[in-house]
């Protein structure tokens, strides 16, 4: 078992099925997707490059997808909060991930890399 499992494997229900339906709905996204635990964290990394991550915000006790370079895009989910760079979408773990969303998000943030 890799350590990034140990970091879901931690947490209670229902954020840790919340957490692991997040993680296959990133690496879903691309086979450029890698997954490891950066600064005791999942991170992903699309073609080497920081791209995504998964927490749970300390105020709300809410899983949330964090994305590295959030400033660069928009949209009504994604809040910035006191970050200067990534913003976050927080869920509740006790609904239905909105899946078009997520997918929508990381799309366009993968666009940004693939541009570099």
């Amino acid at each position: 078992m890799k350590e990034v499992d140990n970091f879901y494997l931690k947490q209670e229900e229902p954020t840790r099925s919340c957490l692991m339906a997040l993680r296959e709905i990133i690496l879903s996204q691309d086979n450029n997707i890698t997954h490891v635990l950066k600064y005791g964290m999942p991170f992903f990394c699309y073609k080497g490059k920081m791209f995504c991550y998964l927490w749970i915000h300390k105020k709300y006790q809410q899983p949330y997808l964090g994305i590295v370079e959030g400033k660069s895009i928009e949209h009504p989910d994604l809040i910035i909060e006191k970050r200067s760079r990534m913003k976050i979408m927080l869920f509740d773990p006790t609904k239905d991930l909105p899946l078009e969303t997520i997918q929508m998000i990381l799309t366009a943030i993968m666009k940004l890399y693939k541009v570099e």
